[in-house]
């Protein structure tokens, strides 16, 4: 436990200091009136053959750092994603005119400049999302080391799209306690990783730093990866949840897409039903990162 963590230990409600409690009574007002904000993030994503032993990987995705090297099976059902699978969404989400958030890995942008393309072209946001899958921000990096690690992927991700972005998603979500701060001293002024909330959170010590939240409940890795959880049922899921956010309004949702999961065949189907339930619902604001962040400041 970092010694920032232990000093917020006996603060109101929190072992930490980054968002208030209670959370805001009144949710944001959406442009137009619009009762619930959607935010499609797609996870563009290399993962290294042969990864550094020291390099840490989500523990919950078994092979994902591979017990053995190198590790074509897991290297190539990832790099499936990159090849097929992201085509796929992305030819799925202009059939429904929607545009994402894609959580762009700097190795993925470097590796497949053709998908940094086709997400320009179809008007989708960029976030950065680390360097590579493999390599996954956690308490075990120096302060230094994180410090550096962030600067990489900007700079990396800067030199493929000629600007830098705005917003920071981990890979995995990953987090140590001193992230939101070190990502605000980068330029970044919000954050993709905590499902902590149905609207965007302000950082109570950073406050340049803007928590959108990532709705791991939805995330297909989280429901078809760890849970299980079978693919037919996404469309009821998302249509449940759509309907009660709408219901109280001024909530969004933010749908974690994985290339190498959602871009399989029999589960991309899935998507596309889930998405097409959801827009029957009149009043849906769609929206990038960067513009739900504008929205925020504006308001704020």
């Amino acid at each position: 436990m970092s010694e920032q963590t232990r000093r917020f230990r006996d603060g109101p409600g929190y072992d930490h200091p980054w968002f208030d409690w209670p959370p805001p009574e009144a949710p944001p007002a959406w442009p137009g009136g619009a009762r619930l904000a959607v935010m499609p993030l797609i996870h563009v994503e290399h993962f290294e053959l042969d990864p550094d032993p020291d390099a840490f990987a989500d523990p919950r995705f078994a092979g994902a750092l591979g017990s053995y090297r190198p590790d074509y099976n897991n290297f190539t059902r990832r790099l499936y994603g990159l090849r097929v699978g992201v085509w796929r969404i992305f030819d799925i989400l202009k059939a429904h005119g929607l545009r994402a958030t894609v959580a762009l890995g700097a190795a993925a942008a470097e590796e497949c400049p053709q998908i940094v393309e086709r997400a320009l072209k179809d008007g989708h946001g960029i976030a950065a999302h680390g360097t590579v899958a493999n390599r996954m921000i956690s308490e075990r990096m120096s302060e230094a080391e994180e410090r550096a690690f962030i600067a990489e992927s900007a700079a990396r991700l800067e030199a493929c799209l000629g600007y830098r972005p705005r917003g920071w998603v981990g890979q995995d979500h990953g987090e140590s306690s001193r992230t939101p701060g070190l990502l605000a001293e980068a330029g970044f002024d919000h954050v993709i990783d905590w499902p902590n909330d149905e609207c965007p959170v302000p950082m109570l010590t950073v406050p340049t730093m803007l928590s959108i939240p990532a709705h791991t409940e939805w995330d297909d890795a989280e429901l078809f990866a760890v849970r299980k959880v079978d693919a037919w049922r996404y469309p009821e899921l998302i249509a449940d949840a759509a309907e009660c956010l709408h219901g109280e309004g001024g909530r969004m949702m933010t749908l974690g897409i994985h290339s190498w999961i959602f871009g399989q065949p029999h589960r991309s189907r899935h998507l596309d039903a889930a998405l097409g339930r959801l827009l029957e619902l009149d009043g849906l604001w769609n929206a990038t990162s960067d513009e739900i962040a504008d929205t925020m400041l504006e308001t704020a």
